[in-house]
């Protein structure tokens, strides 16, 4: 019996000994095809050990599920650069950053700076830069080739066949088109209303140009390559795939400046998979990782040549769009303070309202 015990137990042990240990899972939340499946399965070869789960969101939702479990429940996450530095303070969803595990080499020098200018709290840097890319606007050449301006889209020569996301966005953009500085209000929240109003009041003026309102990429892809409209504010990552299928459907910065975004890299403070979270960091900064990502994405990775990385298609679609003064005019989201969103979600739907949501 001693010795059937003993065997018993030895054999016991063994099991325990060449049990394959349970894969670390990285829970990831971003924006949609941020995480596209060839990568995730090329890392999950290179790092067995770690399984990837992936929850596609956008800014608002990313932070209202931090917010609601205190930063758990994912150990990654791709806010947009402006979404970090108020919500980190009034929040506390976020931790610093290790820069050390990070390859920022490969990062494109001013964009990282400028993150790290954005995101730096008590010393400590909360984000680093991912992809950028900006909003401006998507036009027709042949149906629609003086379409210039955020202002343009309300031409009475395209009604009906406009279309525009009724988000942030198109306010700040018209405001600019209007004469205004948005982000220079941000300070003066009384002064931020003013402009709000009058952006409400040329928007809901503007409803009889608008086809629809879109609020996903294919919505919009299947209006303008059907004709349906003709010009649309728009993400320019959507003008560019739109380009590889029609040559004549063009990203326009506006005249006024197109707005530009930088998703980051950010760790959840409730998230426990710190370092497979810079593994995957360091990976999708690798060259030939970046161009499928910038495939996925449409935009252009953070990193040192970032638009020689993207596939042909997409790097021929840049380059017909943006010009050195372009580039020069880009007009950077800034930090958002406490209650700008909510005076921006009332002036939106106040505009929803008004228009019939279309």
């Amino acid at each position: 019996m001693v010795k059937r015990l003993a065997i018993i137990g030895l054999l016991s042990t063994t099991v325990m000994i060449t049990a394959p240990a349970q894969a670390e899972t990285l829970r990831i939340l971003t924006w949609g095809s941020y995480a596209p499946e060839e990568l995730v399965k090329k890392f999950e070869a290179i790092y067995p050990d770690i399984t990837v789960e992936v929850t596609f969101s956008n800014n608002e939702e990313m932070v209202a599920k931090l917010r609601a479990t205190d930063g758990a429940g994912f150990d990654l996450a791709q806010p947009s650069h402006d979404r970090i530095f108020a919500v980190q303070q009034e929040y506390n969803i976020y931790k610093p950053l290790d820069l050390s595990k990070i390859n920022t080499g490969a990062m494109q020098a001013k964009l990282l700076e400028g993150v790290k200018a954005n995101t730096t709290i008590d010393g400590e840097v909360y984000a680093v830069p991912h992809q950028w890319g900006t909003s401006g606007i998507m036009t027709n050449m042949e149906l629609a080739p003086n379409i210039a301006a955020w202002g343009d889209l309300c031409d009475p020569e395209y009604k009906g066949k406009t279309s525009m996301r009724l988000r942030r966005t198109i306010l700040l953009g018209m405001a600019f088109d209007m004469g205004e500085d948005p982000f220079a209000a941000y300070d003066d929240l009384a002064e931020y209303q003013i402009i709000l109003d009058k952006v409400a009041d040329k928007l809901i003026a503007c409803k009889d140009n608008l086809k629809a309102y879109w609020s996903g990429g294919d919505d919009l892809s299947a209006m303008m390559l059907s004709g349906e409209i003709v010009a649309s504010e728009t993400w320019d990552s959507t003008a560019y795939k739109l380009y590889g299928e029609n040559e004549n459907i063009v990203f326009v910065p506006p005249k006024t400046g197109a707005l530009a975004w930088i998703d980051t890299f950010a760790l959840p403070r409730g998230g426990n998979a710190d370092d497979a979270a810079y593994k995957w960091i360091n990976f999708v900064l690798e060259p030939e990782n970046v161009t499928i990502m910038s495939a996925s994405t449409g935009a252009i990775a953070a990193v040192e040549g970032g638009i020689d990385l993207l596939p042909v298609d997409k790097k021929d679609a840049v380059n017909a769009a943006f010009s050195v003064d372009d580039i020069n005019n880009l007009k950077f989201f800034a930090n958002i303070p406490p209650g700008i969103e909510d005076m921006e979600g009332k002036t939106l739907e106040k505009i929803k309202a008004a228009t019939g949501g279309q």
